[in-house]
């Protein structure tokens, strides 16, 4: 039998975070077109005291994103979503070390460069689905991975969406 009392801990960046307890993760949107945060953190200074912001308000981990995953978000390159995502990583690393990040990216190489710049996590809406080698990525890096799932892609997922209710 399993004691409900164990903790539940994952290695982030050498350190371990106790997962028995629920853990507060920041949004840290760099995108021009955020439905979250209207683009306001796209400038270095705005990214690194807004992510310093929400280590101070109890954020545990902050998670980047440079892919707006709004309803009809025009999907952005691998190449364009790095250019956002890993700059951000750096600087807020540069001023706050000891900050865990998380890169919230479906491309396997945003993953892998955000994480030897010393991101600690990847956080994936897509399952695996839209890089076939992300998965493979992640085994490498042996890191932390964040499994979501999204109906279709941000372009698609409100077409036709259904609310399907089982049981009595």
């Amino acid at each position: 039998s399993h004691d409900i009392n164990t903790p539940k801990l994952i290695k982030v960046k050498g350190r371990l975070l106790d997962l028995s307890k629920p853990k507060v993760m920041g949004i840290l949107n760099v995108t021009p077109d955020s439905f979250y945060d209207g683009g306001k953190f796209t400038q270095r200074a705005a990214i690194i005291r807004q992510a310093r912001k929400m280590l101070q308000d109890g954020a545990d981990i902050i998670d980047i994103g440079g892919q707006s995953t709004r309803p009809n978000a025009k999907s952005v390159s691998e190449k364009a979503e790095l250019k956002r995502v890993l700059p951000a990583v750096q600087d807020i690393l540069e001023k706050i070390p000891d900050a865990v990040l998380s890169i919230d990216t479906w491309y396997s190489e945003v993953a892998g460069r955000c994480i030897e710049a010393g991101a600690g996590m990847v956080n994936d809406v897509s399952a695996g689905k839209i890089d076939r080698n992300m998965y493979q990525t992640i085994g490498k890096l042996n890191i932390p991975y964040v499994l979501m799932h999204m109906k279709g892609t941000p372009q698609t997922m409100q077409k036709a969406p259904r609310l399907i209710v089982t049981g009595k």
